[in-house]
């Protein structure tokens, strides 16, 4: 196909259902295990660090969304400017020259809104995808993308053998509330603060990407100190109703696992999984699931290994570094 055929926009509200379409037929092909509703793929649409008119496109074949890319910017980043580019080709439109347009013009986007929030600082451009999928290097390594960083899907079945979570002492445990919902948040931040890529999560982001329609308030805890109340630990969890749907098991994510540095080597972070393990199952889901950086500095592949959790998938973090 001859790609200037092809009708080339940026991406807008209403093309959510067009969206879902298009990573739903990926999906079919790539087996990442992600499926989507017009719903989820909004919920990306009104990210509010998303520039859709000034960063993003999408390629269409009359009304079929054939490929699109979007960039996300940081409103806080220190030393260097991490944005973020998504991006993907209908299988039956692939090596047709649509990635490598993509790619570049994701590049030359995220320069833009590099340029606009923050130019006294370094940029880098990060991709994130399934180590099992063909043709990434030969897409993104003439551009200069290398990989920097490499992350596990770690799972967990959930049945009857789950052990009885042990509260440390001294702490006391909470379930997510919209009246708590702040203190996650906050929490958060400062327990990923000397992770890599730490830059907090403003409330608004927090808001779109975890506090959503995919939440699991039952199955999200947060641990404070008993004594003076103080949040020390977050667990949050999400499920997407779409991968339900198509699979037939019933997968709670741990999207956010962490604990603030004063807490940490006191079981605070092993004691939030185990509870969250014993409460979704409790409440019918099949499976847990977690995503899990290589060289997280609390060592967050020992607390999952030793609880269970078993890696299903590699990803790679490919980046281009200005």
């Amino acid at each position: 196909m001859d790609t200037t055929s092809l009708t080339w926009r940026p991406l807008a509200r209403d093309d959510a259902q067009a969206a879902a379409d298009l990573l739903n037929a990926m999906e079919t092909v790539d087996r990442i295990g992600e499926n989507y509703t017009a719903q989820d793929t909004l919920q990306e649409l009104v990210d509010p660090y998303a520039d859709l008119e000034r960063a993003s496109l999408a390629a269409f074949d009359g009304d079929v969304m054939v490929g699109y890319m979007k960039i996300r910017y940081k409103r806080f980043a220190q030393e260097v400017h991490r944005v973020f580019r998504d991006g993907g080709v209908h299988p039956d439109h692939r090596r047709r020259g649509i990635g490598g347009a993509l790619v570049e013009a994701g590049v030359a986007a995220a320069n833009t809104l590099h340029t606009l929030h923050h130019p006294a600082l370094r940029l880098a451009i990060d991709v994130h995808k399934a180590g099992h999928i063909a043709g990434l290097a030969e897409l993104l390594g003439p551009l200069g993308f290398a990989p920097v960083r490499y992350f596990q899907r770690m799972e967990h079945p959930l049945g009857a053998a789950l052990p009885d979570p042990v509260i440390p002492g001294g702490l006391r445990i909470a379930p997510w509330s919209e009246d708590n919902d702040e203190d996650f948040r906050v929490t958060r931040n400062e327990a990923y603060a000397d992770h890599w890529n730490p830059a907090p999560w403003p409330a608004d982001n927090w808001k779109n990407k975890i506090a959503n329609h995919t939440l699991r308030p039952e199955v999200s805890f947060l641990f404070r100190d008993a004594a003076d109340g103080t949040a020390v630990g977050v667990l949050v969890a999400n499920h997407w109703e779409a991968d339900a749907a198509v699979t037939g098991v019933r997968d709670v994510h741990f999207m956010v696992v962490g604990t603030i540095p004063a807490y940490r080597h006191r079981g605070v972070a092993g004691a939030l999984v185990g509870h969250a393990l014993r409460a979704a199952a409790e409440h019918g889901f099949d499976r847990a699931s977690v995503n899990v950086d290589s060289a997280r500095p609390a060592g967050a592949s020992g607390i999952f290994t030793n609880a269970g959790f078993t890696s299903k998938r590699p990803y790679v973090r490919w980046a281009l570094e200005f």
